[in-house]
C-alpha cells in the first residue's frame, strides 16, 4: 500500500494530487474512525483551495455521521491546543505550510492535538481505498459559520505563555507573508506592549509565502534595514515555524533559537539532561558548541513529527528543526511560530539585550549549502524496485563524500525534488563538493529512470 501520507500529512497540489473527492474521503474516513463523539475541529491558512476542501472534509464528516466545528483561518497550532482545552475528537487543519498557492495539503491531529500515528494513517487510508466512487465538486458553495471565540481563547493562550512579562520598549517587524499569522500575530504583539509594524498582512491566498515568509527573508532584511527596529520575525504559511532577523539583518534560524533559548533552560536547570532534540539537517558547528557547554544533541530524521517521537521517548523539553520549527513544554510540544517569537522576544527584555549581541553569543556555524534537484516526477508514486534503486544510489553518494565533511541527502515528503546538504569547514569545500554532488546525483537518477 502506497501511503498518502508524507512527513506532514497529505501534501500536493490542488487539483492534482489534493482533490474535492480526496478531501471529501478524508473526512468520511476520519469520521468513521474516531471513537469520540464530541466534534471534529477544522482550520484553514488562506489558500484559495482551503475553501473547496473545506467543503469536501465537512461534507464527508457530515456523511459519516460526526459533527464538526469550523475555526476558519488560524494558525496550524491553534488547532492541537483548542482540542484539549474543548475537549474534541480530533481536528483537521487545511494547509500546505510553506509552499508555494498552488499547493494544499490535511493534517490530522488526534483527540490529545498531537499528529496521528501511523498506525492511524493506515486506518484512515484504508477507509479511502475503499470508498473507490469519485466525488463531484458541488455546483453551490455553501457558506460555513465561524466560530472565532475558539481563536481567543488561543490568542489569550499565546498572552499568557509570557507570565506576566511585557514587550514594552521594543520595536518589531513581523512578515505574516500572506498566511495564518495575518489573523493574529500583530493584535498579541501589540497587546504585549511592542511597538508593531507587520509586512504582507492581507489575507491573500494567491501570494501565500510568495517571496516572502520563513523562506524568503529579503523583504523583512529590508524592512528592518529601513525602520531601525529591534528584531523582525517572519513566519510560513500556517504560522508554525519562524526564522528570526536582527537589527543588522543576521539570520536567527532554527538552530540559534534552539542554542539560545536551550542554554537559558540549562541555566535555570530547568533543561532534562541537558538535552535539545534535532534533525539531520542541525548544523555541525551548533552541535559542538552545544556539546563544549555541557549540552547533548540528539538528531532525527527530518520532520517535526520524530522530533516529536524523540522528545516524548527521551523525555525531552525542547526540540526542533533548523526551518524554525519549534516544539517546546509550554504548549504541549506543537510547533509555533508566534510563541516561539515571544518568547525570543521576551528573553531579549528580561535579560535587557538587544538580539544582534544575544546573537553575537551563539554558536559560529559551519558552512552549509542545500540544494535541490528537482524531479519531473513524484517519488511516492514510483514502484517499488525503482525507488530501492534511488534510495541505494542516494546512501552511496552519502558514504563515498562523508570524510571530513557532512553529506545528507534525503527525498523531500512534501515536493518533488531531493534535497542535498553538504557541510565543511570551508566554504570552496562545501560549493565544490555541492555542485558535484548534485550534478553526478541528478545523471544516476536520469539513468534509472530511462
Amino acid at each position: 500500500m502506497q501511503s498518502l501520507f508524507g512527513t506532514d500529512g497529505i501534501r500536493g497540489k490542488f487539483n492534482e494530487e489534493i482533490t474535492y473527492s480526496l478531501a471529501y474521503k478524508v473526512g468520511y474516513a476520519l469520521g468513521t474512525t474516531l471513537e469520540k463523539k464530541s466534534p471534529i475541529l477544522i482550520g484553514r491558512d488562506t489558500r484559495i483551495s482551503g475553501d473547496i476542501l473545506l467543503q469536501a472534509i465537512t461534507q464527508g464528516i457530515n456523511k459519516s455521521g460526526k459533527q464538526f466545528i469550523n475555526i476558519g483561518i488560524c494558525p496550524t497550532p491553534a488547532i492541537p491546543f483548542v482540542i484539549k482545552q474543548e475537549n474534541l475528537s480530533s481536528g483537521i487543519m487545511i494547509s500546505a505550510s510553506h509552499n508555494p498557492p498552488e499547493y494544499n495539503g490535511i493534517k490530522i491531529f488526534d483527540h490529545n492535538g498531537q499528529k496521528i500515528s501511523k498506525y492511524f494513517e493506515n486506518k484512515i487510508q484504508q477507509i479511502i481505498e475503499e470508498t473507490n466512487q469519485n466525488i463531484s465538486v458541488p455546483t453551490t458553495i455553501i457558506p460555513l459559520n465561524t466560530n472565532k471565540d475558539l481563536m481567543d481563547i488561543y490568542i489569550k493562550s499565546l498572552i499568557q505563555t509570557m507570565g506576566g512579562e511585557n514587550l514594552n520598549g521594543l520595536k518589531i517587524i513581523l512578515d505574516t507573508c500572506y498566511g495564518s499569522a495575518t489573523t493574529c500575530a500583530k493584535k498579541i504583539f501589540q497587546s504585549l506592549g511592542a511597538d508593531v509594524k507587520v509586512i504582507n498582512n492581507s489575507i491573500n491566498g494567491l501570494k501565500i509565502n510568495m517571496n516572502c515568509g520563513s523562506t524568503n527573508l529579503e523583504p523583512l532584511k529590508k524592512a528592518l534595514k529601513d525602520s531601525h527596529a529591534d528584531m523582525g520575525f517572519s513566519f510560513d504559511g500556517d504560522a508554525d515555524r519562524v526564522i528570526g532577523i536582527d537589527s543588522k539583518g543576521n539570520v536567527l534560524d532554527g538552530d540559534h533559537i534552539l542554542f539560545l533559548w536551550g542554554r537559558e533552560l540549562m541555566e535555570q536547570k530547568i533543561l532534562a539532561n541537558n538535552l535539545l532534540i534535532s534533525t539531520q539537517m542541525a548544523n555541525l558547528g551548533f552541535e559542538k558548541a552545544w556539546k563544549k557547554i555541557g549540552g547533548i544533541l540528539y538528531r532525527t530524521d527530518v520532520g517535526d513529527k520524530y522530533v516529536h517521537e524523540a522528545i516524548k521517548k527521551k523525555k525531552a523539553v525542547l526540540g526542533g528543526e533548523q526551518s524554525g520549527h519549534i516544539l517546546s513544554k509550554i504548549n504541549n510540544f506543537c510547533g509555533d511560530g508566534i510563541l516561539t517569537a515571544l518568547q525570543i522576544s521576551k528573553y531579549c527584555k528580561k535579560k535587557n539585550i538587544n538580539l544582534n549581541d544575544w546573537l553575537k553569543s551563539s554558536f559560529k556555524p559551519f558552512p552549509q549549502k542545500l540544494t535541490n534537484i528537482n524531479l519531473n516526477f513524484n517519488l511516492n508514486k514510483l514502484n517499488p524496485e525503482t525507488k530501492i534503486l534511488i534510495d541505494q544510489t542516494i546512501e552511496f553518494f552519502q558514504k563515498i563524500y562523508s570524510d571530513n565533511c557532512r553529506v545528507y541527502i534525503r527525498p523531500s515528503g512534501t515536493e518533488p525534488v531531493i534535497r542535498v546538504l553538504v557541510e565543511a569547514k570551508s566554504h570552496k569545500k562545501v560549493d565544490y563538493l555541492s555542485s558535484e554532488i548534485t550534478n553526478k546525483l541528478f545523471l544516476e537518477i536520469e539513468k534509472i529512470m530511462k
